[in-house]
């Protein structure tokens, strides 16, 4: 059956406990690590096919649930606004990459639900969604942050773009020089907050600036590419197993710690690959391998900014060996699902409507409830396109001169065959629904592109 709520029979989910699988809190709220790699395609991880060593990664995945059909944006502050919140980014007036302030001050998010559960939590990473150290992750519910205020960042200087927000490494808001690569000082500060937590429950939010540009990795990891060419392509492979390796060592602190039983980790990458970009982009000061560089979403067509598949559909797992039973969810999700969920997860309850656009989908990941028709909606980069997803049908509307493309993702999951000119019922239909959809965007906010 084609339909995209069909399970494969051999990878059926094992329902957990009653309470559980009803989405109820259990009784011992797992700890949360979320791990968000930076420009990470849809084909440079090893479960997909890639040469790209990952062998953690495929670990996690033998061990727990791929999520075949995991929706971002197209860029990385939507995503990341859009996970931390339930709503979709565009609801705050964000599409594109932002160092301004991206939520409203009464925005609800994620980590600050979790602390209101009895959850510590803390960030380690790249932030961007608003890169002044009074925009930063403690105000929005963090009791920990450190890493990147802004978006990509120098491996070793550790800097952003040249510009106002250049200054970028900071702990709790307090700008720090370190000596080290970005890499390793986001998995050692993650490492280090896992071993100092006690009894109380922890949210651990993991975005890696790996494998966005700029790019310079040790000779260690490019050892393990010695025959792609050019140098800057093995640099992007080099960076990809390392970044691997430091979500291996967080997973091994769990372990020696004694919390990975009760651990429940998530990881996705915040957009799709931007194959062959530039690795030496002279707006980051420091000296970087000029070539191109960058990943790769095939057999998905589209890139990083595009709302075709290979913009927004990224390689994800979900694993909790003591709650799940390895398995292949491919009903569709989206980022802004893990706040309903996790939020369900831990046992906490909006006392207001926060108007999430996100699902709690945890009944459907353990099995207890069968995945259900829904659409998703997605606002292009600058407003310049927008996309509807309602059942295996989806739309695309480019806003200039308003011209539609229309893909049966069940049949043509590479979007091959464009059915607008032969549906056009259905076009109509779907663009009704993308306007409604659409109508709850507010206008674009500060926004400055990478």
């Amino acid at each position: 059956m084609k339909s995209f709520l069909r399970f494969l029979p051999a990878l059926l989910l094992a329902p957990l406990a009653p309470a559980l699988a009803a989405g109820a809190p259990t009784a011992s709220p797992p700890n949360i690590v979320f791990i968000v790699a930076d420009d990470l395609g849809w084909g440079d991880v090893g479960w997909h096919g890639s040469k790209l060593k990952t062998p953690h990664l495929d670990a996690l995945v033998r061990t727990g649930i791929e999520l075949d059909q995991h929706y971002v944006s197209p860029m990385c502050s939507p995503t990341r606004a859009a996970l931390l919140s339930g709503r979709y980014a565009s609801r705050f007036g964000v599409t594109a990459a932002q160092n301004g302030l991206v939520y409203f001050d009464d925005t609800v998010t994620l980590p600050q639900a979790l602390h209101q559960a009895g959850y510590a939590t803390a960030i380690t990473g790249k932030w961007h969604l608003g890169s002044k150290k009074e925009w930063g992750p403690n105000r929005f519910g963090f009791d920990h942050s450190y890493g990147a205020f802004a978006g990509g960042t120098g491996p070793y200087d550790h800097r952003y773009k040249l510009g106002e927000y250049t200054a970028n490494w900071h702990r709790n808001g307090d700008f720090i020089t370190e000596e080290g690569h970005v890499t390793d000082l986001i998995a050692r500060e993650a490492i280090r907050w896992i071993e100092s937590r006690d009894a109380r429950p922890f949210f651990l939010y993991l975005p890696f600036t790996a494998p966005h540009i700029p790019i310079d990795e040790p000779q260690r990891w490019l050892d393990l590419y010695p025959t792609i060419e050019p140098l800057t392509k093995r640099h992007y492979a080099a960076c990809v197993s390392h970044l691997d390796d430091a979500i291996g060592l967080v997973v091994a602190a769990l372990e020696r710690t004694g919390k990975r039983a009760n651990t429940l980790i998530v990881f996705t990458s915040d957009n799709g690959a931007p194959p062959d970009v530039r690795n030496s982009d002279p707006q980051y000061p420091g000296t970087y391998p000029s070539g191109p560089t960058g990943g790769i979403n095939l057999p998905l067509r589209g890139k990083k900014t595009e709302l075709w598949e290979g913009g927004i559909r990224v390689p994800a797992l979900v694993n909790w060996p003591a709650k799940f039973k390895p398995g292949k969810f491919i009903a569709p999700l989206h980022a802004a699902d893990w706040m309903p969920t996790l939020c369900a997860v831990a046992g906490w309850k909006p006392t207001t409507d926060l108007q999430w656009d996100g699902r709690n989908v945890w009944p459907w990941l353990t099995g207890a409830d069968k995945p259900t028709p829904r659409s998703l909606y997605w606002a292009g980069t600058g407003f310049r396109a927008r996309a509807v997803r309602d059942g295996d049908w989806k739309l695309i509307v480019t806003e200039k001169g308003g011209q539609s493309e229309l893909f049966n993702l069940a049949a043509d999951p590479y979007e091959k065959n464009d059915l607008a000119a032969r549906e056009p019922a259905r076009v109509a239909t779907l663009k009704s629904l993308l306007e409604k959809l659409a109508a709850a965007d507010t206008k674009p906010r500060s926004v400055g592109l990478e």
